[in-house]
């Protein structure tokens, strides 16, 4: 991974954008650091939509619809749960001042919730940036067993449906790597991500986001199960 650099100049949700379209994305040090870093690895993590996996264990726990799938219903919510601590996690990189950027984003129409609820709580989820036919995963949560792995298998229906062709995950983790996630070197990567912007906008509203999609139909989507 290539040494982070701060950026100098104020980033706007408009340079955000820009900077996703060149490949770079910003984080922070800590929740309290006011300073952001461009970071651009030198091995990007993608989902291929095209061989993305599902266990028989998850796609039973997804056909049985435990979880309420919602679309930007709580964006802000989402974003909060990521950046608050979790087992194994003591601290984060979402920081106020990242939190604020993205939810920009989110009512510019370029960032998306993908929830998971449950008995009337928010129980699981991801968000993450849309552009053009690709989408960036930003990050996830859950405080319930398989929630959030659930909301990924609904966002990876919604974006072969929608038109999408590539799912960037910035870094592969095992977790991630159970789904088919892997890496490819930067230069692959820019291929990919310029043919994802030169392709024309998907269509992240396939399904709208009121309209309660059931775990079967988004089964039917994704295509394979192991």
């Amino acid at each position: 991974m290539s040494h982070p650099r701060e950026h100098q100049v104020e980033i706007t949700p408009e340079v955000l954008l820009k900077a996703y379209a060149c490949g770079i994305f910003p984080m922070a040090e800590s929740a309290d650091d006011p300073g952001l870093y461009w970071i651009e690895p030198e091995r990007r993590g993608v989902i291929p939509l095209n061989d993305f996996t599902v266990s028989s264990r998850l796609a039973r726990t997804v056909r049985s619809d435990r979880f309420e799938i919602r679309i930007d219903h709580d964006f802000e919510a989402v974003i909060d749960h990521c950046a608050a601590p979790a087992e194994g996690r003591g601290s984060t990189w979402i920081s106020r001042r990242i939190r604020k950027l993205y939810c920009d984003l989110h009512a510019r129409g370029h960032c998306h919730s993908v929830e998971a609820w449950q008995d009337g709580a928010l129980v699981g989820g991801l968000y993450g940036v849309r552009l053009g036919r690709a989408f960036f995963g930003e990050s996830m949560f859950h405080t319930a067993r398989d929630a959030s792995k659930v909301a990924l298998v609904h966002l990876v229906a919604r974006l072969r449906r929608g038109g999408f062709v590539l799912l960037d995950t910035q870094f592969v983790t095992d977790h991630l790597r159970s789904f088919g996630a892997i890496e490819v070197p930067k230069r692959q990567y820019s291929r990919l991500l310029a043919q994802a912007l030169q392709a024309g906008e998907a269509d992240f509203y396939c399904w709208p986001p009121g309209e309660a999609i059931t775990g079967s139909v988004c089964l039917q989507s994704v295509s394979h199960t192991s």
